[in-house]
């Protein structure tokens, strides 16, 4: 009998991020937001109740737990705010994750125990300018100087979360390091991909520029930039991975931050729900509470709807995954759904909140603006829709 309430551990976590996000991010978000600052303060204090560690092995530095803790944590903390979800997703799924899971015991020992604290973050330097959701076209190139024994890095990367802040720590950055393309296989399909490679750039590195915060329609207290690499040379033991494999290693990262997406996306989709509610049971007109209006009534149940189905989908992709089960199709499916939910609930929320909704004071203001980008980042939804007819066997 399937059962599909969390046990004991998962609860205790899932309280404890509640009460954070309510009690701590809730009072202080909207002035972060509101002038586009990173929330360094919130930041801290996540480290230090071990959010950025979560799925790690104690030995590194992590809590011990798993990728399914971590988006528990998540969708908590976006029912409240996704611009510090994002920091955290970003901080683990993108810029620790890599070294975790593809680095070498020194890079492991050596970046980890900062990063699981949170007294660091990393990025992931995947996007190009020209690339787009094309993530094989990279430009940006890694030449191997054998007489100084280092990588000789030049291009560019941007839209690139945690990059600019002042704990970031390092980047892992993808970057052809042979000009011919080669054969390899990726989910289990032939294909030949320009031999791609992930290298660690510690920041300061000379000749690696970081560029100002973008201006951005939401996640603004979140901290997203473009980078550049001229001449950027870091030592050869800097490579992460096996030369070549960076495309099959970042498609793996890839497909589970997607479920770390979804996750965070129904929290948004979540925070909707909580909005409504509340605010539907304070608002009066025409002499009685809107909520008692069977118009807002379905509204707000459709909401909910969404939102369960979509917690539903990115549990199982989670399930699968520390199951060591494919999940590739599943957590496309939740990304896909969850992001749709959160855009469709977030302007039905702001509909219920009538002219209120407009007012950035209002959190459903905050979540209208925020909820678009989760249909672009980390795949499109049109990206997601090949993943899942490939997956079904529709396509080559």
């Amino acid at each position: 009998m399937l059962d599909h309430r969390l046990d004991s551990e998962y609860e205790d976590l899932r309280r404890t991020v509640a009460e954070f996000a309510n009690d701590v991010v809730a009072p202080k978000i909207g002035d972060y937001y509101e002038h586009d600052e990173f929330p360094y303060e919130i930041v801290r204090e996540m480290g230090r109740m071990g959010l950025f560690g979560l799925p790690f092995p104690e030995e590194y530095g992590g809590m011990g737990g798993d990728y399914f803790a971590l988006c528990l944590a998540l969708e908590e903390l976006a029912r409240v705010d996704s611009s510090v979800a994002i920091t955290l997703e970003a901080g683990v799924s993108l810029g620790a994750m890599p070294v975790y899971r593809f680095g070498t015991e020194e890079q492991k020992r050596e970046w980890l125990p900062r990063l699981c604290s949170g007294e660091m973050l990393g990025a992931f330097g995947l996007t190009e300018p020209e690339g787009g959701s094309d993530a094989g076209a990279t430009r940006t190139t890694a030449r191997l100087d054998e007489a100084t024994g280092e990588w000789v890095i030049n291009g560019t990367k941007c839209f690139i979360t945690n990059s600019g802040t002042d704990i970031t720590g390092l980047v892992t950055v993808t970057a052809l390091t042979e000009p011919a393309t080669r054969s390899s296989e990726v989910g289990g399909r032939a294909s030949t991909r320009p031999a791609i490679s992930s290298i660690i750039v510690p920041v300061g590195t000379p000749g690696f520029t970081v560029s100002k915060k973008y201006s951005k329609v939401g996640w603004n207290a979140s901290d997203t930039r473009e980078l550049s690499f001229t001449d950027c040379r870091v030592p050869a033991a800097n490579l992460l991975g096996e030369p070549g494999r960076g495309y099959a290693q970042f498609l793996r990262i890839l497909d589970e931050g997607r479920i770390a997406i979804a996750a965070l996306a129904t929290g948004l989709a979540q925070g909707c729900v909580d909005q409504s509610l509340s605010y539907a049971s304070e608002r009066h007109a025409f002499g009685r509470a809107i909520g008692a209006n069977q118009a807002i009534q379905f509204k707000i149940a459709d909401m909910e709807m969404r939102a369960h189905t979509s917690r539903l989908a990115w549990r199982d992709a989670a399930s699968r995954l520390l199951h060591g089960e494919p999940f590739k199709k599943e957590a496309a499916i939740a990304k896909l759904h969850s992001s749709d939910a959160a855009v469709v609930n977030a302007r039905e929320a702001t509909q219920i909140h009538g002219g209120y909704g407009f007012m950035n004071e209002f959190p459903v203001a905050r979540f209208w603006r925020d909820c678009k980008i989760l249909e672009i980042g980390e795949g499109t939804s049109e990206v997601q829709r090949m993943l899942i007819a490939r997956e079904l066997g529709m396509t080559p």
